[in-house]
């Protein structure tokens, strides 16, 4: 064990039954490669994003989901363009420098809304935007791309084909993927993740999850614990552990060194110390919410929610002091990913042509040598 742990923590490669045997068998030996790998390449800041919920309306039916179509008894609301405005604007004063917009896949909000909502937020406050909105087309993608979102996360939740299937009527896995090609290709930074702890979810699944979050380059990874919501099918299911979550998270900074990797408030409601573990576990990024008054309690993917009394000022110092108490700092950049050695191209999914990340890191050759060979640089 000590063994594969030391080769990952210099190469940044596993193989899939070392992934399982360290699912199966990691321990703190597991989590504290994880912290010193991530202090190595991201630091000790931790970055903050403010999550605005904006509506809890969704045209999907995912049997895990407390916003699924088919659940009533939930009270569905949704935000104006002022008032999400409005929450920005007050998230960049409390000190955010990004904000993460979240709904169900509500079609009312259009591109070309989403658009001008953007617009606005990005002339009032100098924030990077991250979408969480669920599936679109290329042309809406580059329509939200173009008013000026910097990034998008869609979980991929599992990459067992037949899982996937079960747990998501009326959904395509394959179009899930072409999705996250085409946010890729569009230039937005990507963040996935998977949920952990699902019924007929094996080891081996979750190792796969894994690898597919390295093999298409993505940005950004977050792990969730799954957590059992009584109005949704897997109701009576048993749930996730949060220790599994957090090899999972732990497995994927060592593989993935440079990420941005959250600690979930997910893991906090299992576990009350759970983001400030998983911090020191491999992640770099928390997510408070900056959502007001009752709207937190509605948005209810899963029960048990953290912090869904308090105000988005008071969860803001509240996590400051949190983070402080473990010698971490808050960043007060907008925590873009910065890799630190070009990525590697697999299939048609690369992290950024070489050129791009060449071009951030030294200056381009100029005269004749413009355009030249990067190999001697």
């Amino acid at each position: 064990m000590q063994d594969i742990i030391n080769s990952v923590k210099t190469t940044h490669e596993l193989s899939k039954p070392e992934i399982v045997e360290l699912l199966k068998n990691g321990g703190d030996e597991l989590f504290k490669a994880a912290d010193e790998v991530r202090k190595q390449y991201v630091g000790d800041e931790v970055h903050l994003r403010a999550l605005i919920e904006f509506s809890n309306i969704c045209r999907c039916n995912c049997k895990y989901c407390g916003l699924r179509c088919d659940n009533k008894n939930i009270e569905r609301y949704r935000l104006s363009k002022e008032e999400i405005v409005d929450l920005a604007k007050k998230a960049y004063s409390y000190g955010y420098r990004t904000v993460v917009m979240q709904s169900g896949e509500d079609m009312y909000f259009t591109a070309e809304l989403l658009a001008e909502i953007i617009k606005e937020i990005k002339l009032a406050s100098d924030v990077a935007i991250t979408l969480s909105i669920g599936e679109r087309s290329f042309e809406e993608y580059k329509i939200l791309k173009s008013a000026g979102a910097d990034r998008f996360l869609l979980r991929i939740e599992t990459t067992d084909k037949d899982l996937y299937k079960s747990l998501h009527p009326n959904m395509d896995f394959e179009n899930r993927k072409r999705c996250l090609r085409d946010l890729k290709e569009l230039g937005y930074e990507v963040g996935t993740g998977c949920l952990v702890g699902l019924k007929g979810q094996s080891l081996e699944a979750l190792a796969d999850d894994i690898l597919f979050f390295k093999e298409i380059g993505a940005d950004m990874i977050g792990i969730g614990p799954f957590i059992p919501h009584k109005n949704t099918p897997l109701g009576q299911d048993e749930g996730g552990s949060f220790e599994l979550a957090l090899k999972v998270m732990a497995i994927t900074r060592l593989l993935m060194p440079d990420i941005n990797i959250p600690a979930t408030t997910a893991m906090e409601t299992l576990n009350p110390n759970g983001r400030l573990i998983a911090l020191q576990s491999g992640a770099n990024v928390v997510m408070p919410n900056a959502t007001e008054g009752d709207y937190r309690r509605k948005y209810e993917i899963y029960p048990g929610k953290i912090c869904i009394n308090d105000s988005p000022a008071k969860c803001r110092n509240c996590i400051e002091r949190k983070i402080n108490s473990i010698g971490r700092t808050v960043s007060t950049s907008k925590g873009f990913r910065r890799p630190l050695t070009p990525p590697t191209f697999r299939g048609d999914v690369a992290d950024k042509k070489i050129e791009d990340v060449i071009e951030n890191i030294l200056p381009l050759p100029t005269g004749e040598d413009k355009g030249g060979n990067y190999e001697n640089l």
